[in-house]
């Protein structure tokens, strides 16, 4: 009598992605709130230009209704909340339409923002208290993130997929800097106390720590990767005990008892 082999009772992963899920939500909650205080400002700052109350102190830089500095607060709104789904894995894969069309409006949001943040460095006057180390980082860093989204959509266009990840992720640091800033600058005067220099410096770490945590994640993902495949392996090693396709099963059937 011809006995057909058992398969091995396969793991349930049903925990496992639960598990996988609710830990993919940390880094858009830290976003969130990481954007949250610059958006704020940027919003009563727009009501107060309508003519709304002045909530915040007013900017004697910016009268009437000055075109850049609107354009940049809305690029900036759209920017910061549009990519924060992007970092959610499960979302991303579940909703690849919408992934792609709202990384166009990311990437259309991001070169806006970096094409008003120099028309406002270049066209207004410095707020008081910032000098030209500032200035200088303004434009070096709106044009790091111009050149950034460049090439990430230069990458997913080739599906160049890794690529255009990290190069995505860099401008999304380098444009949600403001939100570290507001760290950095009580920090570094409460350290090394106020000053121009100082200040520029304090505000320029806000990029800096943005660029360092961005290319810690981006190398992170690649090991985690490799570490995984191992197990993976093992677990496929355990299941191989029984066949894997139907012509397995067919040839197993087909073989005498032993």
């Amino acid at each position: 009598m011809k006995q057909l082999p058992t398969r091995a009772p396969i793991p349930r992963r049903t925990d496992a992605r639960q598990d996988r899920s609710r830990a993919s939500w940390p880094v858009p909650l830290a976003l969130l709130a990481l954007s949250f205080i610059p958006l704020t400002a940027g919003t009563l700052r727009l009501v107060q230009l309508a003519g709304g109350p002045a909530v915040i102190p007013a900017d004697d830089r910016f009268t009437g209704f000055p075109v850049a500095l609107v354009v940049h607060i809305v690029g900036a709104a759209v920017f910061a909340l549009a990519g924060i789904l992007q970092f959610v894995p499960r979302f991303r894969r579940q909703h690849q339409t919408w992934h792609r069309r709202a990384g166009r409006v990311l990437a259309v949001a991001g070169l806006v923002v970096a094409g008003s943040a120099v028309w406002l460095t270049v066209a207004y006057s410095p707020k008081p208290g910032t000098g030209d180390v500032l200035y200088t980082f303004r434009l070096v860093f709106a044009s790091a993130m111009v050149g950034a989204i460049v090439v990430g959509v230069r990458a997913a266009r080739t599906h160049q997929i890794p690529a255009h990840r990290a190069w995505m992720i860099r401008a999304y640091a380098i444009g949600l800097a403001a939100g570290t800033q507001v760290v950095t600058e009580p920090l570094g005067a409460g350290l090394l106390g106020t000053g121009d220099v100082r200040d520029d410096l304090a505000k320029g770490a806000g990029w800096v720590i943005n660029l360092a945590v961005a290319e810690w994640a981006i190398r992170r993902r690649p090991r985690l990767a490799r570490e995984r495949r191992p197990r993976t392996a093992g677990r496929r090693h355990l299941l191989g005990a029984g066949p894997r396709n139907s012509s397995d099963w067919l040839r197993n059937a087909e073989s005498p008892a032993q």
